[in-house]
């Protein structure tokens, strides 16, 4: 290798020829000056922080926002959750700037369109919301020790987190109501293979677009029985059975009728859904 080549693959190497990292300076509780907004960061792994924005009203926490910073194949995406706007949708901002400050933007979505985390200290972080005809509003938080919540006596579990609780939805038995879908075999009796073929590979397609957008937490094919059940899913961010059923009817197998979906609510462990960043870590083959 010539001497000029290798120098400048030396300063490349130096300037960090990689993909960067999640901000895991965030990880923890934190507090805006001058104001009662919180922000709590959890680390699941070394490519998710979950968190949610918060303010305390009588020692209680009133839950204003969800989020989450993710590595999505090469980019990693702040994505926020506005409760009562968007309709519940998430809105994602992709990460254009690291080192001790992070940058993440949206130039297509109206306010805001950018959105900036500085670190300051290890107790300090700068936060700026900018981006269409609005100001932007930047402000500091300094890292709390805990989440300042009210001791409840009625708390009987040593290891009860309510930070967690809190973001998963829990109620005090840490449990929450879920949809529950059987799927069996529809009235469409074709023999059409490569329209049977499309379809189903439009039903594990969707499964996944489901997955992404935080809507489906268990999917999965039954053995043969007598009922002609073919598998189960569970859904999750949904809140009636209408709203489940017209989510469903984007599955190409369901909309052909292929298969059909009957629902029923469920009740089950809040904690569902903190197992899917795992389970993309141990599959070998794609479907």
């Amino acid at each position: 290798m010539k001497p000029v080549l290798t120098l400048l693959l030396l300063m490349l190497i130096q300037k960090g020829f990689s993909q960067p990292g999640i901000p895991l300076f965030l990880k923890g509780t934190w507090k805006a000056d001058k104001s009662d907004l919180f922000e709590h960061w959890d680390l699941l792994n070394e490519n998710t922080l979950k968190g949610f924005s918060y303010k305390m009203v009588d020692g209680q926490i009133l839950i204003s926002e969800y989020t989450d910073i993710t590595r999505k194949e090469n980019d990693i995406v702040y994505t926020a959750t506005v409760l009562n706007q968007n309709k519940g949708k998430s809105i994602d901002f992709k990460l254009t700037g690291t080192g001790s400050t992070y940058t993440f933007e949206n130039p297509d979505h109206d306010f805001p369109r950018k959105i900036v985390y500085q670190q300051l200290s290890d107790d300090e972080i700068s936060v700026s919301i900018s981006g269409g005809q609005q100001k932007e509003y930047r402000y500091t938080m300094m890292k709390q020790n805990s989440i300042p919540v009210r001791k409840d006596t009625s708390i009987s579990n040593p290891d009860y987190d309510a930070a967690l609780a809190t973001r998963l939805g829990a109620d005090d038995y840490g449990m929450k109501s879920y949809i529950l879908v059987i799927l069996k075999t529809g009235p469409n009796k074709t023999t059409d293979k490569a329209f049977i073929s499309s379809s189903f590979r439009g039903h594990l397609d969707n499964i996944n677009s489901l997955v992404k957008a935080q809507k489906l937490i268990i999917a999965g094919p039954m053995g043969k029985n007598d009922n002609n059940y073919r598998g189960i899913f569970i859904l999750h961010n949904v809140s009636t059975l209408e709203e489940a059923d017209a989510l469903l009817k984007t599955d190409p197998a369901i909309a052909a009728e292929l298969l059909e979906a009957e629902l029923y609510k469920w009740y089950g462990s809040a904690a569902l859904p903190e197992y899917l960043p795992f389970s993309d870590k141990i599959w070998k083959l794609n479907p």
